[in-house]
């Protein structure tokens, strides 16, 4: 990954969600590699992010292979936010991970290596969503991290992961009288 600086080694802290999808590891896999769709619990206003939202930038490859930067940018609680993500592993149908680079302006967590992984199951396809994280090292972020990383994490793969098994549940066709 020539030019691309990355967060590599060691994180103090992590947090993951599994799920049950009816669909097969193609399936899944092409649903969570559009990082609109995995990332669309962040660009609407939430209790989570106290009304404030994100919005993404893509490069040409749109998260979709490894080197693929992601740029993130909006606000919360009145404070600017940013951050860039590189795509580090692209697996179909397999595993995908990606993690910071450069400086991130971001609160409740600090550097961070997020990532999915599918594998067949009865039925469909079984899906781990995980954050590797760090806290924040500044004096305020240090705080803000110890108060609420851990359940921003949770909040964040769980969403991913049932964001993805609700994308693929039968949807019931409305009854014609």
């Amino acid at each position: 990954m020539a030019g691309v600086e990355t967060t590599k080694g060691s994180y103090g802290h992590s947090r993951e969600a599994s799920v049950d999808v009816a669909a097969t590891p193609d399936l899944v896999f092409a649903h969570m590699d559009d990082q609109s769709k995995l990332g669309s619990h962040m660009e609407k206003p939430s209790m989570m992010m106290m009304g404030g939202r994100m919005t993404y930038e893509f490069d040409a490859a749109k998260g979709q292979a490894v080197g693929s930067v992601i740029k993130m940018g909006g606000g919360f609680l009145g404070v600017k936010l940013s951050v860039e993500e590189v795509i580090t592993v692209h697996d179909p149908p397999r595993r995908k991970v990606w993690e910071t680079c450069g400086q991130s302006q971001i609160l409740i967590i600090g550097a961070y290596r997020m990532g999915f992984e599918i594998t067949p199951a009865k039925g469909g396809s079984h899906l781990r969503v995980f954050i590797d994280y760090n806290h924040l090292t500044t004096f305020f972020g240090g705080i803000l991290s110890l108060c609420f990383a851990s359940i921003y994490a949770r909040w964040c793969v769980s969403q991913m992961a049932s964001d993805a098994r609700r994308a693929f549940l039968p949807r019931l066709k409305p009854v014609a009288d």
